[in-house]
Protein backbone atom coordinates (compact mmCIF):
# COMPACT_ATOMS: atom_id res chain seq x y z
CA UNK A 1 0.00 0.00 0.00
CA UNK A 2 1.57 3.44 -0.56
CA UNK A 3 1.41 6.53 1.27
CA UNK A 4 -1.81 8.07 -0.68
CA UNK A 5 -3.36 5.29 0.19
CA UNK A 6 -2.64 5.05 4.21
CA UNK A 7 -3.68 8.93 4.23
CA UNK A 8 -6.99 8.22 3.28
CA UNK A 9 -7.63 4.83 4.76
CA UNK A 10 -9.11 4.84 8.33
CA UNK A 11 -7.74 3.18 10.70
CA UNK A 12 -11.00 1.77 11.96
CA UNK A 13 -11.76 -1.55 9.92
CA UNK A 14 -15.14 -3.93 10.61
CA UNK A 15 -13.86 -7.17 10.78
CA UNK A 16 -17.37 -9.05 11.23
CA UNK A 17 -20.76 -8.13 10.86
CA UNK A 18 -23.62 -10.07 12.22
CA UNK A 19 -26.95 -10.06 12.62
CA UNK A 20 -28.13 -11.47 15.89
CA UNK A 21 -32.01 -11.07 16.11
CA UNK A 22 -34.73 -10.72 13.73
CA UNK A 23 -38.39 -10.61 14.85
CA UNK A 24 -41.30 -9.71 12.92
CA UNK A 25 -44.74 -10.19 14.44
CA UNK A 26 -47.72 -8.99 12.76
CA UNK A 27 -50.65 -7.43 14.89
CA UNK A 28 -53.59 -6.24 12.17
CA UNK A 29 -54.01 -5.72 8.40
CA UNK A 30 -52.86 -2.21 7.30
CA UNK A 31 -53.15 1.11 9.60
CA UNK A 32 -52.72 4.51 9.35
CA UNK A 33 -50.83 4.80 12.45
CA UNK A 34 -47.30 5.99 12.40
CA UNK A 35 -44.21 3.69 12.61
CA UNK A 36 -42.57 4.45 15.95
CA UNK A 37 -38.61 2.97 16.63
CA UNK A 38 -36.15 3.21 19.30
CA UNK A 39 -32.75 3.07 18.52
CA UNK A 40 -30.08 1.65 20.97
CA UNK A 41 -26.21 1.01 20.81
CA UNK A 42 -23.83 -0.50 22.77
CA UNK A 43 -19.93 -1.05 22.93
CA UNK A 44 -17.97 -3.71 24.75
CA UNK A 45 -13.86 -3.83 24.07
CA UNK A 46 -12.67 -7.23 24.42
CA UNK A 47 -8.99 -5.92 26.28
CA UNK A 48 -7.03 -8.79 25.10
CA UNK A 49 -7.28 -8.56 21.51
CA UNK A 50 -8.57 -4.54 20.96
CA UNK A 51 -11.55 -5.58 19.40
CA UNK A 52 -14.42 -4.02 19.95
CA UNK A 53 -17.95 -5.14 19.79
CA UNK A 54 -20.48 -2.85 18.68
CA UNK A 55 -24.27 -3.76 18.71
CA UNK A 56 -26.95 -1.93 17.56
CA UNK A 57 -30.71 -2.64 18.90
CA UNK A 58 -33.94 -1.11 16.36
CA UNK A 59 -37.37 -1.74 18.07
CA UNK A 60 -39.94 -1.03 15.80
CA UNK A 61 -43.94 -0.27 15.86
CA UNK A 62 -46.79 0.48 13.63
CA UNK A 63 -49.77 -0.17 16.07
CA UNK A 64 -52.35 -2.14 15.09
CA UNK A 65 -49.99 -3.25 12.48
CA UNK A 66 -47.00 -5.01 13.11
CA UNK A 67 -43.65 -4.96 15.62
CA UNK A 68 -40.01 -5.39 14.86
CA UNK A 69 -36.85 -6.31 16.58
CA UNK A 70 -33.40 -6.10 15.15
CA UNK A 71 -29.89 -6.48 16.36
CA UNK A 72 -27.03 -5.96 14.80
CA UNK A 73 -23.31 -6.44 15.72
CA UNK A 74 -20.52 -5.08 14.18
CA UNK A 75 -16.85 -5.94 15.23
CA UNK A 76 -14.15 -3.43 14.63
CA UNK A 77 -10.26 -3.73 15.17
CA UNK A 78 -8.32 -0.05 15.73
CA UNK A 79 -5.20 -0.26 13.40
CA UNK A 80 -2.08 1.47 14.07
CA UNK A 81 -3.93 1.86 17.52
CA UNK A 82 -0.80 2.96 19.73
CA UNK A 83 -0.07 6.17 17.36
CA UNK A 84 -3.69 7.30 17.94
CA UNK A 85 -4.82 9.58 20.82
CA UNK A 86 -7.32 8.41 23.54
CA UNK A 87 -9.59 10.88 21.88
CA UNK A 88 -9.81 10.32 18.70
CA UNK A 89 -10.05 6.04 18.94
CA UNK A 90 -13.55 6.80 21.56
CA UNK A 91 -14.49 9.16 18.42
CA UNK A 92 -13.70 6.30 16.35
CA UNK A 93 -15.29 3.39 18.67
CA UNK A 94 -18.12 5.97 19.70
CA UNK A 95 -19.38 7.66 16.44
CA UNK A 96 -17.96 6.19 13.30
CA UNK A 97 -18.93 2.70 14.06
CA UNK A 98 -22.71 3.57 14.49
CA UNK A 99 -22.64 5.48 11.41
CA UNK A 100 -20.51 2.31 9.37
CA UNK A 101 -23.25 -0.50 11.00
CA UNK A 102 -26.43 1.85 10.22
CA UNK A 103 -26.68 1.38 6.30
CA UNK A 104 -27.00 -2.33 7.19
CA UNK A 105 -29.51 -1.77 9.25
CA UNK A 106 -31.50 0.23 6.99
CA UNK A 107 -30.99 -2.41 4.54
CA UNK A 108 -32.80 -4.86 6.93
CA UNK A 109 -35.27 -3.01 8.16
CA UNK A 110 -36.54 -2.65 4.38
CA UNK A 111 -36.17 -6.15 3.73
CA UNK A 112 -38.20 -6.86 6.72
CA UNK A 113 -40.94 -4.77 6.13
CA UNK A 114 -41.30 -5.54 1.83
CA UNK A 115 -43.81 -7.86 2.45
CA UNK A 116 -47.15 -8.03 0.46
CA UNK A 117 -49.80 -5.98 2.75
CA UNK A 118 -47.45 -3.73 4.67
CA UNK A 119 -45.74 -0.52 3.37
CA UNK A 120 -42.16 -0.95 2.81
CA UNK A 121 -39.84 0.84 5.27
CA UNK A 122 -36.79 3.36 4.96
CA UNK A 123 -35.93 4.58 7.91
CA UNK A 124 -34.52 7.94 7.98
CA UNK A 125 -30.45 9.04 8.05
CA UNK A 126 -29.93 9.80 11.39
CA UNK A 127 -28.08 12.36 13.01
CA UNK A 128 -25.26 10.16 14.99
CA UNK A 129 -23.48 12.72 16.65
CA UNK A 130 -26.46 14.13 17.90
CA UNK A 131 -27.99 10.63 19.19
CA UNK A 132 -24.32 9.79 20.85
CA UNK A 133 -24.83 13.01 22.60
CA UNK A 134 -27.94 11.75 24.11
CA UNK A 135 -26.52 8.48 25.04
CA UNK A 136 -24.21 10.07 26.82
CA UNK A 137 -26.57 12.06 29.12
Amino acid sequence: MDNAQKTIQSSLRLERLVFDKIEFKRLGFSSENELEFELESNIAQHKENDIYRVTLLLKGKKPEEYIFEISLMGFFVIEDNETISEETRNKLISRNTVAILMPYLRSEVSLLTAQPGIECVVLPTFNINHMMDKQAE
